[in-house]
């Protein structure tokens, strides 16, 4: 006789997960495969690009008219005169990214050498005495009664423009330094030295890390960017100890405590107001360090401004939109099949995400003042608008990847995209290698 089946406890199947966790671990797991699905979908990018660029721009003006009214009250008797400029920049910020996401890929790379020569000219001429205008210690201004413009913005998104336009049709030898280096590196380094000229070593930095990104997506040799780095690195170490400005800046870093009211004021008025704002801050508005006790505050300074009024959590949430762009810019690059569009779209999602990390690294302490914007979220028109344009492209590389435009195609853009004039994307066509040319009939 075979013996009596015995009986299962409490009914439950083998393995399965019981007690007080069964329920949140479920969850989760539901929750992971409906991101996971959410991801898988054709559109997922452009929704992640627009969803970061309208949070951080909302959040941008929010925190300037917090950050400025009160300075802004003191200067000129309203406490939205910054803000209101901040606004005015913001809405021509809004053509520019509406015109690099409706701009065909194809068309935007055709002017990128032109752009670049509008803005190497542009550098060259700031640096005439009556023609550019000196502010912060830098001619690189151009200014039309209050209204002021940078040349050095636009500089470094032509550069990535144009140097993905050329590295891309050299992808073949680029383990080779000669194609690697020519003509991207001395270009680089022509407007460099106009920015150097101005002087403006935070736009230079920025300028370098535009370079580093283009030639590691195309594919250089690792020695070649090692050595490119370290020299980059002992080049704006030495600028920084040739400036009395500057000297002093390296100085209170490493220093704080040397003279807390000399150059190291600024960086310790930062830590002082991030450390009253703990976990959920004093609250939007309410923040003490804009009432003359730390300058820029709306400027450089604005994300001490966002943890001392909305705590850890408001600092993180920054920090989160930023880690957001970086995962959204290298997925578009990397699901995109035009070249051009994958060295581009990497390279200026690492230029925004780095900028932000140099901003919020200084103001933490981490790093010497450079005077970097955080981008979309300080006070700045040049900045502004110019990160505007590269989000646009950015939304456009988007509505490009294969998956994408598929969707497109198919379902239609929807009322928002007939709205904009938007034109339906058209699918990446790799161009037709030449034939090799004959050397002459067989003898």
């Amino acid at each position: 006789m075979s013996p009596a089946p015995t009986a299962r406890r409490g009914g439950r199947r083998p393995g399965a997960t019981s007690g007080p966790l069964a329920g949140p671990r479920a969850a989760l797991g539901r929750a992971g495969t409906a991101l996971a699905q959410w991801l898988r979908r054709p559109l997922t990018s452009l929704h992640l690009i627009l969803g970061v660029f309208g949070l951080l721009t909302l959040f941008g003006l929010v925190m300037v008219l917090s950050a400025s009214s009160v300075e802004a009250f003191a200067a000129g008797g309203s406490s939205y005169s910054v803000f209101a400029r901040q606004l005015m920049f913001c809405g021509a910020g809004l053509v520019l990214f509406w015109i690099g996401l409706r701009t065909p890929p194809k068309v935007v790379r055709a002017l990128a050498p032109a752009f670049l020569i509008v803005c190497a000219v542009l550098l060259a001429l700031v640096l005439i005495p009556g023609i550019g205008s000196v502010r912060g210690g830098s001619r690189g201004w151009f200014t039309v009664g209050s209204f002021g413009f940078q040349p050095g913005e636009p500089a470094r998104v032509a550069l990535a423009m144009w140097g993905a336009h050329v590295l891309a049709a050299r992808r073949a030898v680029m383990h080779r330094w000669k194609h690697a280096l020519s003509p991207v590196v001395p270009v680089a380094m022509v407007l460099a030295t106009l920015i150097v000229l101005e002087p403006d070593l935070g736009m230079t930095v920025s300028l370098g890390i535009v370079l580093i990104a283009l030639l590691f997506f195309a594919g250089a040799p690792m020695r070649l960017l090692a050595a490119l780095s370290g020299g980059a690195l002992a080049g704006a170490l030495i600028l920084g100890l040739t400036a009395g400005y500057r000297q002093s800046r390296i100085t209170a870093f490493l220093s704080p405590d040397a003279d807390p009211l000399g150059p190291a004021y600024q960086a310790t008025q930062a830590l002082y107001s991030l450390a009253d704002g703990g976990l959920f801050g004093v609250g939007l508005g309410q923040g003490r360090a804009k009432w003359s006790y730390l300058p820029n505050a709306h400027n450089d300074f604005i994300f001490a401004i966002i943890g001392e009024e909305l705590g850890f959590v408001g600092a993180f949430a920054v920090l989160a939109l930023f880690a957001t762009l970086a995962y959204t810019g290298l997925r578009i690059a990397a699901r995109n099949t035009d070249p051009w569009l994958r060295i581009l779209c990497a390279t200026l999602t690492v230029w925004l995400v780095a900028q932000a990390a140099i901003n919020i690294g200084y103001v933490v302490g981490l790093l010497p003042v450079t005077g970097l914007q955080l981008p979309l979220i300080s006070s700045g028109g040049s900045s502004l608008v110019v990160t505007m344009f590269a989000f646009g492209i950015l939304a456009n590389a988007a509505r490009h990847e294969p998956e994408a435009v598929a969707a497109l195609r198919s379902d239609g853009q929807g009322r928002v995209a007939r709205l904009l004039g938007l034109r339906p994307p058209q699918p990446y066509q790799a161009p037709v290698p030449r034939p090799p040319a004959q050397r002459g009939a067989v003898r």
